[in-house]
This record gives structure tokens, C-alpha cells and sequence, in this order.
């Protein structure tokens, strides 16, 4: 075999890419520290956040009915664009008082998802706020609380939770 054939199998590098070669070692948390009471409060403004209707979907009737119109002629669902961050919530205020197993201070486990989340709900927080036909007026306290919540998981460094070995599969 000459070298122009053996050049000629090597993958072009445009077009190449390298497989994955890590180990599933674990699933990658923050621990945090948190009370009950700010997870309460965090909670409390959840609530007043998943009230907000930014689309004006739930408020205007000719809206909504466009949507319902929308709806059965293509046979698609039109979501509001926060549904999805309202369930985002949900699931790790959930997480975070399962952690907490109904103690006063305990440690929750911050996942990447969770530390996304967490800043999202604050940015949303702002985005409501800031919009004038939204009226978002939460307690600064509130969202004090988030904050520093976020804050701490932002901080702290990544740690394996049920760290496997590499024999493991």
C-alpha cells in the first residue's frame, strides 16, 4: 500500500468528529444549605409568579379565542411560553423539600438543571416587574430570598452524588 491510499482512509477533518470518551461517574450536585422558611417564602412567590399571565392568553377573550380557533383548525396546542418554566419550578421546589424532608435547615441537592432554573425564575422575576402591562409587584424580600438562594449555588463547586466506579456500567 502506498501513502496516497492510506491518506486517502483518513476521516476528513471537516467533516470528522471524536466520539465521547467519559464514564458515567455520577450525577453532578451543588449541596446547598436551606430553610424551610426560605424555601416557604421562594414558594409563596412562585405562587404570585405562576399567577402572571404576560401573554394576556388567560385576560383577552379575542385572544384566547384565536388561540382556541388556532387550536382545533391545525390541531395544535399553543402553550404559553412560561408553561415550561412553571413546570421547571414545580419540579425543583418539589426536589429541594424532598431533600429537606420536612426539617427546619437541611441540604438540598442543586442540580445543573436547578441552578438554571433558579436563574431563570429571577430573570422572569425582573422581566414581569419591569413590563409595564404585566404588573408583577413581588415582596423584595421575596426575591431577596431567591437570590440568595441562587447565590449559594452559584458559589459552591460540583460534586458527584452516587459516584460509580469504572467498572461499574
Amino acid at each position: 500500500m502506498d501513502l496516497e491510499q492510506v491518506f486517502g482512509q483518513v476521516p476528513d477533518p471537516t467533516a470528522h468528529s471524536f466520539p465521547e470518551y467519559t464514564l458515567g461517574q455520577g450525577d453532578p450536585v451543588r449541596p446547598v444549605a436551606v430553610t424551610e422558611a426560605e424555601l416557604s417564602t421562594v414558594l409563596s412567590l412562585y405562587e404570585r409568579f405562576a399567577d402572571v399571565d404576560p401573554s394576556g392568553v388567560d385576560s383577552n377573550p379575542f385572544f384566547r379565542a384565536t388561540s382556541e380557533f388556532l387550536e382545533q383548525t391545525f390541531g395544535t396546542t399553543l402553550k404559553r411560553p412560561d408553561e415550561q418554566l412553571h413546570d421547571d419550578i414545580a419540579a425543583m421546589l418539589n426536589d429541594f423539600s424532598d431533600d429537606l424532608g420536612g426539617k427546619a435547615m437541611g441540604v438540598v441537592d442543586a442540580t445543573p438543571a436547578h441552578h438554571r432554573t433558579l436563574y431563570f425564575f429571577l430573570t422572569s422575576c425582573k422581566a414581569y416587574h419591569v413590563a409595564p402591562h404585566v404588573r408583577f409587584a413581588p415582596d423584595p424580600d421575596a426575591v431577596q430570598t431567591l437570590y440568595d438562594v441562587y447565590e449559594r449555588v452559584s458559589e459552591q463547586e460540583f460534586y458527584l452524588k452516587r459516584p460509580k466506579s469504572v467498572l461499574e456500567s
